[in-house]
């Protein structure tokens, strides 16, 4: 049995946002970088071969910070969250294609490549929760009390 307190925590809306901040910074934090510094985006772009860069690095933006809002707001997750988890999957075999590496930049390409496998993990599981109800009202304000932060 989860220890009320521990229920509480996990049940309030201030935990469930902050988790859905956390789990976006890795994509909301790229977008704005690549946005603030576009040329730098664009950059990176032609680096991997993505060419028209301007293109790439628009389209990066609009999914990077689209998916993440989307998420965040907890307003079609789903879509957010698919746009986030296609995304990652394409970064593997275009940025972190460790197969065609050799030595240490195998190694460390493999580890962000798996790293991305579990990024994708918690989007789906992110989409899945949204589509739970929220637990009631009533069970809220009972978690609250038992925690001290309810009247």
């Amino acid at each position: 049995m989860t220890p009320r307190w521990i229920d509480a925590v996990l049940s309030s809306r201030i935990t469930e946002v902050a988790a859905r901040i956390l789990l976006t910074f890795p994509f909301w934090g790229s977008g704005l970088a690549k946005l603030l510094d576009f040329s730098g985006g664009m950059a990176e772009m032609s680096h991997f071969g993505l060419e028209p860069a301007w293109f790439f690095n628009t389209l990066t933006v609009i999914v990077q910070l689209g998916g993440s809002a989307l998420i965040i707001a907890n307003r079609w997750t789903w879509l957010g969250a698919g746009a986030l988890g296609v995304f990652t999957f394409l970064t593997i075999p275009i940025v972190h294609n460790f197969w065609s590496l050799d030595g240490e930049r195998a190694v460390v390409a493999f580890h962000t490549a798996t790293e991305h496998v579990g990024m994708i993990g918690a989007l789906v599981l992110v989409s899945v929760l949204a589509l739970r109800p929220r637990r009631t009202a009533t069970h809220e304000r009972e978690l609250d009390y038992a925690i001290g932060t309810g009247a």
